[in-house]
């Protein structure tokens, strides 16, 4: 089997050196990593083969930047981490020629990305989603605070496109602000609408309030063609740090996998989807949102068996593959790592 030179792109993402890992786990063929980043101490690019610093997804200099790698590096795929580059890469695919570039279709992503749009779209598709509501002024946010429960319910609020938790708080009447303040980490996102009211109040542009779900929540990898899921691999999250997993679980939830299937359906997506739900104080697993590409945490899920950032690879390049069999109970511990170089020499 022929080696391959793979693009991972923003490989200084939390999740890239698991990306990375999973990669260099592949046997049957060597494969040449190439990272790229726009941050020159990015820790995957120090765990690449060849490191090139590039510009940010969203810049009009990004695709001409990525083109000329690809075509320098002799690149076969381009494998994206950032939600930010999926719409720029998925726009330009003719840009990379032969270059396999591993991104879903644009139509799919502008609903996909955006949080209302995607919400909106699966209504009526029997997927269950939280209640919420669209506001665009400090009186409609709280008005559908206090319509959705508050303050004897929590609810939450974020913007429809956004990444990481980067506007996302929780509302909640029951705290201690002084302990919550004093007391803990400066990375949790529980506040008051009485905290809030004096930013929000100056205006904001769009903001989604939502039913605050409160049970288990699952972080989901599945492989998929054509809206057709391959494979399914959910992972409970017991911790969090940041928004991204710290301790985690392969659990065989048959009901989230029916719920995951049905979204791939929906959207006809292809190659490494992720998609996030929540159990609500109901018992019913509600939609969070869909990242349409490899997750920060798919290495748990390439530990557990398949190797899905691989096999996302291999189904781009219309290879033939079989699924292993999923180490259901596998748990994550993840801990602090350390990479040293004695002199960064990141390449132009």
């Amino acid at each position: 089997m022929r080696d391959l030179t793979v693009i991972v792109t923003a490989c200084g993402a939390p999740g890239g050196p698991g990306i990375i890992k999973a990669l260099r786990q592949v046997n049957e063929r060597n494969i040449r990593i190439v990272g790229t980043d726009a941050n020159p101490t990015a820790s995957g690019l120090l765990l690449s083969d060849e490191a090139y610093v590039v510009p940010q997804g969203q810049s009009r200099s990004y695709i001409p930047a990525v083109s000329k790698l690809a075509k320098k590096t002799k690149a076969d795929v381009i494998l994206p981490l950032s939600s930010m580059e999926l719409l720029p890469l998925s726009k330009n695919t003719k840009a990379f020629g032969e270059v396999k570039v591993v991104v879903n279709k644009e139509h799919s992503l502008k609903i996909a990305l955006n949080k209302r749009k995607c919400y909106e779209y699966l209504k009526g598709r029997n997927i269950p989603i939280p209640d919420y509501v669209v506001v665009h002024d400090y009186e409609e946010f709280v008005e559908a605070a206090h319509a959705l429960g508050y303050p004897k319910k929590p609810v939450c609020f974020k913007p429809p496109i956004s990444k990481g938790q980067r506007g996302f708080r929780i509302l909640r009447e029951d705290i201690d602000l002084r302990k919550l303040l004093l007391e803990t980490k400066p990375d949790n996102t529980i506040t008051t609408l009485e905290s809030v009211s004096n930013i929000l109040s100056k205006g904001f542009g769009e903001l989604l309030v939502m039913e605050y779900l409160a049970g288990p929540e699952y972080s989901v990898d599945s492989l998929v063609k054509n809206g057709k899921s391959l494979v399914v691999v959910p992972r409970r999250r017991v911790e969090t740090r940041l928004g991204i997993s710290s301790v985690g679980i392969v659990e065989k939830n048959e009901e989230v996998i029916e719920v995951v299937r049905k979204i791939n359906t929906a959207f006809k997506f292809d190659y490494n989807i992720n998609v996030q739900l929540k159990y609500s104080t109901d018992g019913t697993p509600k939609l969070v949102e869909i990242n349409p590409r490899v997750s920060g945490t798919i290495c748990l899920s390439a530990a557990a068996g398949p190797n899905l950032p691989y096999l996302g690879i291999k189904l781009s390049l219309r290879e033939n593959f079989s699924i292993p069999k999923i180490n259901w109970g596998l748990t994550m511990i993840r801990c602090w790592d350390e990479l040293y170089a004695k002199k960064l020499s990141i390449a132009p």
